[in-house]
């Protein structure tokens, strides 16, 4: 008797199917050429050190008269916004006569060791403001931050109040001590001095390692598993090459902005304590009045929920409003329909607040 009614023949033709699969899909890698990413056209406005500025061209004659500039993390590229023309929320927005301005982080160098948030967010963020404000003939502009971009916008909102008409956070984390936070339950048992001392730069594959690590069986292996069942659809298969090219395009992460980083938003949760110093400003995030609007996933695994809806108990907005999403913390990007969805809701949320 077999008890898990596995036939011999049925097996030998699965594996079968599965080499002449496999063989193909040499080929098809092979073929594939150059992975493109980042597609929409753009021109760079600023540029400072490794930090550029771009501005996207527009797609409609109508276009909301307040720009909106989008502040990415520092970890891994912006280009997952802009991954390829059937993926885009940059092309959603600009479709929804949206001006849209966005920050490039750059491959910080080792000379960049000792900047600190401080000259992230007062200085380059800033500077940045001001070339879209001076450009537009404005006093103040739109703005949204993905991630850990979203947490210096926070920040940067708070200390610069005038200068932000409305400000949009997606995935952002404000409570870095929920119970479902793994990255933080992790994060807080690294000893940051040392690691930064000794590294001065923190690699790009150190990070991967630690975020493969919080999903390793789907992540390490049940999508290279999958992969083979993909491996003749050409559009598929560059999709999933463009993926793959982002996850591990990861740039090495400056230093002593990683230690400030680390020490007081995921060691010490000072975000909503209202203690944490931006070179020699404390952000109070009680100061931000504006509109806000918080987009967060509800399958998060590196931002749980209850670590992103908390902002709406630390401002003072009368305005507030959240959205959740289905998707885990990057598939809320490139889902084709639920980015579509994102890029009408956000586009309609500043038009009625211009």
């Amino acid at each position: 008797m077999n008890p898990f009614n596995l036939i011999l023949e049925d097996i030998v033709n699965e594996i079968h199917e599965f080499n002449i699969k496999l063989a193909k899909g040499y080929k098809s890698l092979s073929d594939l050429g150059e992975i493109q990413v980042g597609v929409s056209e753009k021109e760079a406005v600023h540029q400072e050190d490794n930090v550029v500025l771009y501005h996207f061209k527009s797609r409609t004659k109508n276009q909301n008269p307040i720009p909106l500039l989008i502040v990415y993390a520092l970890v891994n590229r912006p280009y997952i916004v802009d991954l390829h023309e059937e993926c885009s929320i940059i092309q959603e927005l600009l479709d929804e006569g949206v001006d849209v301005y966005l920050i490039d982080w750059g491959y910080p160098v080792g000379a960049d060791k000792y900047l600190t948030l401080d000259d992230y967010i007062n200085g380059y963020i800033d500077r940045c403001v001001d070339v879209i404000c001076e450009k537009c003939n404005r006093e103040n502009i739109n703005l949204l931050g993905i991630c850990q971009g979203g947490v210096f916008s926070l920040c940067y909102t708070a200390l610069n109040p005038k200068k932000v008409k409305n400000l949009i956070t997606t995935t952002t984390p404000v409570d870095f001590h929920t119970k479902q936070d793994l990255l933080s339950h992790i994060v807080k048992k690294i000893d940051i001095d040392k690691m930064v001392d000794t590294l001065g730069n923190i690699p790009g594959e150190v990070l991967n390692v630690i975020f493969l690590s919080l999903k390793p069986y789907t992540l390490m292996g049940q999508k290279y598993v999958s992969l083979v069942k993909i491996l003749d659809d050409k559009e598929k298969l560059m999709n999933f090459m463009r993926m793959e090219k982002w996850i591990f395009d990861t740039p090495d992460l400056v230093g002593e902005a990683y230690r400030e980083f680390i020490k007081q938003f995921y060691q010490q949760n000072r975000l909503i304590k209202g203690t944490v110093k931006i070179g020699d400003n404390i952000v109070d995030l009680s100061k931000i009045i504006i509109p806000t609007l918080n987009i967060y996933a509800r399958d998060d695994h590196l931002v749980p929920p209850d670590a992103s809806i908390a902002l709406e108990s630390y401002i003072n907005s009368q305005d507030y409003q959240s959205l959740e999403f289905p998707g885990g913390h990057i598939g809320i990007y490139v889902s084709r329909k639920v980015q579509n969805i994102i890029s009408q809701n956000v586009a309609v949320w500043l038009e009625n607040r211009n």
